[in-house]
Order: C-alpha cells, then sequence, then structure tokens
C-alpha cells in the first residue's frame, strides 16, 4: 500500500472544448495548454493542471489524477496492480500509474510532473470581527471578477458498488476515512469522506468522498476548487451569475468538512464548487458517523432543490 498525498486534476469529455474552456476561465482557471483534442486548466497554484477537458462525441466525466508522495511509491503501487510506470504523455510530463477503479473512473497517479510559478493574485482579506480585529486603517474595496481558484480540493464520486470501493481506495491508496454517513441500521455506511492517510501531517478533511448511487450509475457527484476567502466565493459567485451561468446550491457550510460553498453548473451539466476555510484533519482525529439526511449536509444554506441531485 501506498499513500498519496493530494489531487492533481479531473478529466471530463465534452463536445465543445471553446465552451468549456470559456466557462472556465469565468470559474477562474486559466488555460496552460491546449491540442485540437483536449484542453488542459490550471490554477493560481503550482500543479500544472488541474482541468483537463477530452473532446467527444457525448458529455461525460471520466477519471482524475492524484500525486505520488515520491518515484519509489509509484513504483511500489506498479509493483501491488501489476502495472507499469510509464512516461506521462500529457503536458506537465513526470511519470504515471494508469489504472481504472472498481466504479470505472480513469485513475492517474502522478510523480515528478513540471511545477509552475503561481500566478498573482490578491491576498486573504484581513477581517475585523467582534474579538479578534486584525485590519486597522484599511478599507475594503474589491473589483467584479473571477474567483482566484488556488487549487482544485477534492472529488466526490458517485459508486455502484461503495465497499469495493472503500477497500480499493483505503487497501491500495492508503486513504483514510473522516466522516461517514449510515442510511437505516449504523452498519450500513453509504459514504465516505476520506483523506489521504499523512498520519500526524494535517490535510484537507477529504480530497475524495465515496457516495453510493442511488440509481446505480458510477459518475462524478461534483469537483471542488479551493479559493481565497469568503469574498472571493461570493464574488466569484456574482460573476458567473452575470454571464447567465447555472447555479446549484449556496452559499452556505458545510457540517462535514466545515467548508463555506458554492455550486454551479458547467455548460455540460457537471456539478462544480468554489469552496473556502474547510476543516483539516490527520489520522488521529476522530471519525464521525452520521445519519444520512438533507439536514446533515449544511449548517446553514439556501434550502436544497432536486436540481442539487440531478
Amino acid at each position: 500500500m501506498i499513500t498519496v498525498r493530494d489531487i492533481a486534476f479531473v478529466r471530463y469529455q465534452a463536445t465543445n472544448l471553446e465552451k468549456m474552456e470559456t466557462f472556465l476561465q469565468d470559474f477562474g482557471l486559466h488555460q496552460i495548454a491546449k491540442t485540437d483534442k483536449a484542453l488542459y486548466m490550471r490554477t493560481v497554484g503550482p500543479v500544472h493542471h488541474a482541468h483537463i477537458t477530452e473532446l467527444g462525441e457525448e458529455n461525460k466525466t471520466m477519471g482524475f489524477g492524484l500525486l505520488a508522495q515520491s518515484a519509489e511509491d509509484l513504483a511500489t503501487l506498479a509493483g501491488d496492480l501489476g502495472l507499469a510506470v510509464e512516461d506521462n504523455p500529457e503536458p506537465g510530463g513526470g511519470q504515471r500509474v494508469r489504472f481504472t477503479d472498481p466504479a470505472g473512473n480513469l485513475v492517474d497517479v502522478i510523480h515528478g510532473q513540471q511545477a509552475l510559478p503561481v500566478l498573482e493574485h490578491r491576498a486573504p482579506l484581513a477581517m475585523n470581527p467582534a474579538q479578534g480585529r486584525a485590519r486597522f486603517g484599511k478599507t475594503v474595496r474589491l473589483k467584479p471578477g473571477p474567483s482566484a481558484v488556488m487549487r482544485l480540493g477534492h472529488i466526490a464520486l458517485l459508486v455502484s458498488d461503495f465497499r469495493a470501493c472503500f477497500d480499493f481506495y483505503t487497501r491500495v491508496l492508503g486513504f483514510k476515512a473522516s466522516d461517514c454517513y449510515y442510511a437505516g441500521p449504523e452498519e450500513n455506511t453509504i459514504a465516505a469522506f476520506m483523506h489521504c492517510g499523512l498520519g500526524d501531517t494535517y490535510t484537507d478533511h477529504h480530497t475524495v468522498a465515496l457516495i453510493s448511487a442511488q440509481d446505480g450509475k458510477d459518475r462524478f457527484d461534483h469537483t471542488a476548487f479551493e479559493v481565497l476567502d469568503l469574498d472571493d466565493v461570493v464574488q466569484g459567485g456574482e460573476f458567473l451569475k452575470a454571464r447567465g451561468y447555472e447555479h446549484s446550491w449556496g452559499v452556505g457550510r458545510h457540517i462535514q468538512g466545515s467548508q463555506l460553498f458554492d455550486y454551479w453548473r458547467d455548460p455540460f451539466g457537471n456539478k462544480i464548487e468554489h469552496w473556502t476555510d474547510g476543516d483539516l484533519v490527520n489520522d488521529s482525529t476522530p471519525v464521525g458517523h452520521a445519519a444520512i439526511t438533507n439536514d446533515e449536509l449544511s449548517q446553514w444554506a439556501p434550502p436544497l432543490t432536486p436540481e442539487f441531485f440531478a
């Protein structure tokens, strides 16, 4: 078993690369490479690309990439799965081990990919709460524009065989549960928010979430990108709204993970999230276990609609 250190990118197929690129730029991503068959978009941060769209005859989710901690771990993973370490032919290079998970997602575990200079962006805003004030003699004056998307944070997967996927991600890739949901009896776990099992090192509350697909269809539920702060969530949402994109849910604060969130739909119906201020956990953090209800999805937010679950 190895332990991956983070998520690298998500991969989609779409019928129109230009339409996807325009949306992603408005969402806060930046083109780093493009061919007649694929689009690669980066964040403000140093990871080479965080979103891949391949041109195809139908719109669908395809898979994602994870970051190995070392070349040795990549070799170990290859040996565990009976696969080869290969040179990564996509922009950014490095090496990869490619496989399909139990839900049919194409997964690339990457090491040695080119890092990029961090793009210019504003600093997070200093806040003046009733206690612990931090902004003195300064105003807040923001200009309309896309969010500053700092990084890809997590992916949520709808899976037809929850137990097989949970076993695979814990046993092969070293993920550990942070919070779980059950339906009916407490032993009937149907969802798990999973963090990279990095021992005492604190990491995101979840990098991969596994959710039992009620319709039996394996696919992404959503992908989630971290932005600077709450103003960046709200202002980026206002920018998307002004351009006529479809809003899904938010702004609100989750329970499991605590993120301040806002969900949108790209032009092909994929759900995509801006978030900030999420929990950090390590392998010693107690694992939560709660009954699945709509009330468990947020501490505060606008009412959920059926659209969110489509």
